[in-house]
């Protein structure tokens, strides 16, 4: 009997590229809260989901450096398998009446992390992604104090996609509105026979569980958005800066919940 919560199943299901949940993630995490025009939210948007009734065009960028692992525990032993940097930007709509985060887009660095997203319903695409690190000591890192200075970027497909440059100016008590609900997403999967149907096509939600919230400061933000042949990032471009954030947290994730199924043919 072949076993493995995801492919290559085998014998022994030691080489399945992610293990079964729970998953756990320690990180830090900057935040760049802004507003763009709400139709290319919209256009975003599948059928079904609309518009969140307030500020609609207000959107979340988020670094986040993370170290993650499975129930086992024996990434954090072997950490090319525990590490990995993503970037992800978030905006809020409503479905069926109830609000909800979402990401529209995301890039991560490493293969665990990206069909880890696939399970999920995030949007996940390779990318090469840094941001500046705190450490307590020495002269090469920003002290978490008014005036610490923290750099970001994002490329994909060896073009830039996104600088950013966050100054803090002292502590909050929350990281923003935007990426505060619970996540709605899509999970769909073309059919083999490649006819434009789908062999899975799902409306899901999910949350975190067990969030563990270390320091969190607000602060000023610039952030540049840059054209690519393959991307459209672009389309979400700030307008407005409203807040920026670096925040340490740490939080579980155990599963999610199905909101709405297609219904499939059955084929013989």
């Amino acid at each position: 009997m072949q076993q493995g919560f995801f492919f290559p199943r085998t014998p022994s299901g030691q080489a399945s590229i992610v293990p079964p949940p729970p998953w756990y993630y320690s990180g830090d995490l900057l935040i760049l809260e802004y507003r763009t025009d709400p139709a290319a939210i919209a256009g975003l948007l599948p059928e079904g989901i609309e518009l969140a009734d307030d500020d609609p065009g207000a959107v979340a960028a988020i670094w986040a450096d993370w170290q993650s692992c499975g129930g086992s525990f024996e990434e954090l032993l072997d950490p090319i398998r525990a590490q990995y940097k993503e970037v992800f930007f978030v905006v809020r709509c409503k479905y069926r009446g109830v609000h909800y985060s979402r990401c529209v887009y995301i890039w991560v660095d490493k293969d665990f992390a990206l069909v880890r997203g696939y399970h999920q319903g995030y949007p996940k695409k390779l990318g090469s992604i840094h941001l500046t690190r705190h450490f307590p000591v020495g002269r090469a890192a920003p002290r978490l104090e008014a005036g610490g200075k923290f750099g970001a970027t994002l490329s994909a497909g060896d073009r830039r996609l996104a600088n950013a440059v966050f100054e803090i100016t002292g502590p909050s008590d929350d990281a923003g509105f935007v990426n505060a609900h619970p996540m709605l997403h899509n999970r769909w999967v073309p059919r083999i026979e490649s006819d434009g149907e789908e062999s899975l096509s799902e409306v899901v939600t999910m949350s975190g569980v067990d969030a563990d919230i270390g320091l969190t400061f607000k602060g000023d933000f610039s952030l540049e958005l840059l054209e690519s042949p393959t991307e459209e990032l672009v389309r979400i471009a700030p307008q407005e800066n409203i807040c920026g954030y670096w925040r340490q947290v740490g939080v579980s994730w155990a599963g999610g919940e199905t909101l709405s199924r297609q219904s499939l043919d059955n084929i013989e």
